[in-house]
């Protein structure tokens, strides 16, 4: 059975995540950080005609390693 405070925590946290990421997307264009994902050196674009297919590697890559290490910091458990 899930503890209700614990559900809480996790309700609260998610919240407070993607508010986080809504103000980064929202102020994006003046974060340089931000307006260069998509558009790395790692990242390909295919362009056939009409059809343009992007696969932003080094992006997504760079993102998970972020993510990965910010989680595990707020995470940890002593």
């Amino acid at each position: 059975m899930v503890d209700p405070k614990d559900l809480g925590r996790l309700l609260v946290g998610t919240g407070i995540l993607l508010a986080l990421v809504g103000i980064v997307l929202l102020l994006g264009d003046r974060l340089p950080f931000v307006s260069r994902l998509g558009r790395l050196p790692g990242d390909v674009v295919f362009r056939r005609g009409p059809v343009t297919v992007y696969a932003p590697l080094l992006s997504s890559l760079l993102l998970s390693i972020i993510l990965t290490v910010l989680l595990t910091v707020l995470f940890r458990r002593h």
